[in-house]
C-alpha cells in the first residue's frame, strides 16, 4: 500500500481509502455484522483513511461507522465526514449557513462516538450553488464557521467535495489561500473519464490534496452494469459494457481494472471505494496493490473511445 500526504496537511494516506456510504444502505439493504467486518478488513489490509457523511443513509452511515470503529485504534485511521447536505424521513435537505455546519460537526462527532474530525468536507458544493447566495456562500459562511472549529481544535482539517470541477477551482480562487487544504472528486479519475488530470497542475500549485472517488463510474466500469438512476448517456453506457465483455473475454474483470487504474496516478493522494462486503474491500486492496495491465488499459479506453470525457452534469 502507498501512501502520500494530502496536500499540506501532514496526514499520509492510504492509496485506497474507505468510503461508508454504503454502510448507509445507500445501494442496497445491509447488515451490521457485514459492515463491522468489512471496516476492520479495510483496516487490517492497510486503508488508513475512512470517509463518511451525515447524508449517506440520513445519519445510518455515521451511526454504523461509529459503532464498527470502537473496536479500532482512533491511531489506526484517519477519518473524514461533511456538512451541507442531510436527510430525514426520505426526504434530502441542504443547509450551508454558518450555524448548521457547525452543529453538524458535533452532531456527527457523537454518532461516531469521537471527539475530533481529521477532515472536514464541505459536501457537494453544487447544490449550493443552486441556493440563495450561491457558491459564493460557501465562500463567505461555510468555510469560514469550519476554519473557527479548526482552530478550536475540533477540527484539523478543512476540505470541499463535489462531482463538477469548475465549482471546485471557483471556490478555492475565490477563498483566501490555504482555507481549502484538500477536494475530493468523484468519477473524474476513471478507465472511461480522466478529467482530474486538468485540474491537477492547478490545485498542485496551492498544496490542495486530491482525493478521488467511485473508481468504478458508480458501476458505469462492472460486470453488472449501472443503476436505472445513473446520470451517463446510453452512448456511454452501451461503451462500456462493451468493455466489461472484452476484459472477461481476457480473464481480467473491469471492476479489477478499473481499481488498479485509479490508484496508478501518485499525484492522486488515495482513491475512495465503499462496499459493505467484507470479502469486496479485501479483493480491492489485493487489486490495488498490484499494477494495471496498460496494454489492457489502452484497449479498454479504445473501446470507451470519445465518451471517455463525458461531462454527466450536461447528459
Amino acid at each position: 500500500m502507498r501512501y502520500t500526504e494530502l496536500g499540506k496537511t501532514g496526514m499520509k494516506i492510504s492509496q485506497l481509502s474507505f468510503g461508508a456510504s454504503s454502510l448507509g444502505s445507500v445501494f442496497h439493504e445491509t447488515n451490521e455484522k457485514d459492515s463491522f467486518e468489512a471496516v476492520e478488513a479495510a483496516v487490517e489490509g492497510g486503508i488508513n483513511f475512512i470517509d463518511v457523511s451525515p447524508y449517506y443513509g440520513h445519519y445510518k452511515a455515521e451511526t454504523v461507522l461509529g459503532k464498527a470503529l470502537r473496536n479500532i485504534p482512533r491511531s489506526k485511521y484517519y477519518l473524514s465526514t461533511k456538512v451541507g447536505r442531510y436527510g430525514k424521513d426520505g426526504v434530502n435537505t441542504w443547509d450551508y449557513s454558518a450555524k448548521r455546519v457547525t452543529d453538524s460537526v458535533y452532531e456527527s462527532m457523537e454518532r461516531l462516538g469521537i471527539d475530533h474530525i481529521d477532515l472536514i468536507n464541505v459536501h457537494d458544493i453544487e447544490f449550493q450553488a443552486a441556493l440563495p447566495g450561491g457558491l459564493q456562500k460557501v465562500v463567505d459562511e461555510t468555510l469560514p464557521a469550519l476554519v473557527k472549529l479548526k482552530r478550536k481544535g475540533v477540527v484539523s482539517h478543512v476540505g470541499i467535495t463535489d462531482l463538477q470541477l469548475e465549482n471546485l477551482k471557483w471556490v478555492v480562487e475565490h477563498s483566501e489561500p490555504g482555507t481549502v487544504e484538500s477536494i475530493l472528486n468523484f468519477c473524474h479519475y476513471t478507465l472511461n473519464d480522466d478529467a482530474l488530470v486538468d485540474y491537477l497542475d492547478f490545485f498542485e500549485q496551492r498544496g490542495i490534496g486530491i482525493v478521488n472517488a467511485s473508481p468504478l463510474s458508480m458501476g458505469l466500469l462492472s460486470q453488472r452494469g449501472v443503476p436505472d438512476w445513473h446520470p451517463a448517456p446510453k452512448a456511454l453506457v452501451e461503451a462500456c459494457a462493451r468493455a466489461a465483455q472484452y476484459c472477461n473475454e481476457k480473464g481480467y474483470p473491469i471492476e479489477r481494472l478499473a481499481v488498479q487504474f485509479s490508484v496508478s496516478n501518485p499525484r492522486i493522494a488515495s482513491t475512495l471505494f465503499s462496499s459493505a462486503n467484507p470479502a469486496n474491500v479485501r479483493r480491492n486492496i489485493q487489486w490495488a496493490n498490484e499494477d494495471p495491465d496498460w496494454n489492457l488499459v489502452n484497449e479498454v479506453k479504445a473501446i470507451i473511445g470519445q465518451q471517455q470525457r463525458v461531462t454527466w452534469a450536461n447528459s
